[in-house]
């Protein structure tokens, strides 16, 4: 029956109180049940989810050729420690889920979530963070792709810091970029000494000039030349010098 006084209903004979406790119970419990069914998979979106417009996409994410793979019995040639912190550095260290450049979801060294903007709904692994330790085996995870690519396309020797170099820029720039460049075809002739300067080409996107490529193009040089002179090759008459933005392509 009905109490007369509130908005709740009560059994015959019992104690109003009780009652009352009842029906918070009953409103609780519908709740809980509406935000299970319409919509619980979705985390509210922490405060730490941040856009970070400098953050670019590694262009490894972006190759529209699809992930090569290479020829059964071929070992992936590992990136030595230097490099993988050249890359380290290039990347940046992040511990909690972002929004780069392109507003997908990031996280640890780049590593990307999904083509799309954080929203609570990404995996339980990443809600909560990662360690450093787990962001540096998802980059040499993530690496594998650029290593392929190097290995593949690179027809000459390289010494482990040449090839660091190179992956550095790959996993930075894209496949489909690095298989058409003149830096490839300078590397592939021997012309080392032309590496720096076609590397340098490589400091724009979105139209201006990066400071972040800048440092991570020097990074990729001294890693490439390990310590040694960089040699600054003459430019030859008709060689092609220009800025590439590498979102572009152009």
């Amino acid at each position: 029956m009905h109490d007369g006084t509130t908005d709740h209903w009560m059994t015959a004979g019992e104690d109003p109180s009780m009652s009352r406790f009842r029906t918070l119970i009953a409103i609780a419990t519908t709740l809980m049940v509406s935000l299970i069914v319409g919509g619980c998979a979705t985390r509210p979106l922490d405060d730490f989810v941040l856009d970070i417009p400098d953050a670019l996409t590694p262009g490894i994410f972006n190759d529209l050729g699809g992930k090569v793979a290479l020829p059964a019995g071929m070992t992936l040639r590992p990136v030595v420690p230097k490099g993988i912190a050249v890359t380290k550095a290039g990347e940046g260290w992040r511990p909690k889920r972002y929004n780069d450049a392109a507003r997908y979801c990031t996280i640890g060294y780049g590593h990307l979530i999904k083509r799309a903007p954080c929203d609570g709904t990404e995996p339980a692994e990443w809600l909560d963070g990662i360690t450093e330790p787990e962001g540096e085996a998802l980059l040499v995870k993530d690496m594998a792709e650029a290593q392929t690519v190097v290995m593949l396309a690179v027809t000459t020797t390289l010494t482990d810091t040449q090839y660091a170099a190179l992956c550095d820029f790959v996993f930075n720039v894209g496949g489909g970029a690095f298989r058409k460049s003149t830096l490839l075809k300078v590397v592939n002739a021997g012309q080392h000494d032309k590496v720096a300067s076609q590397l340098l080409r490589y400091v724009w996107a979105g139209g201006k000039e990066v400071p972040g490529l800048v440092n991570r193009r020097n990074r990729e040089i001294e890693l490439y030349y390990d310590g040694t002179l960089t040699p600054r090759a003459v430019p030859v008459p008709g060689e092609d010098l220009s800025p590439i933005d590498i979102l572009s392509g152009s």
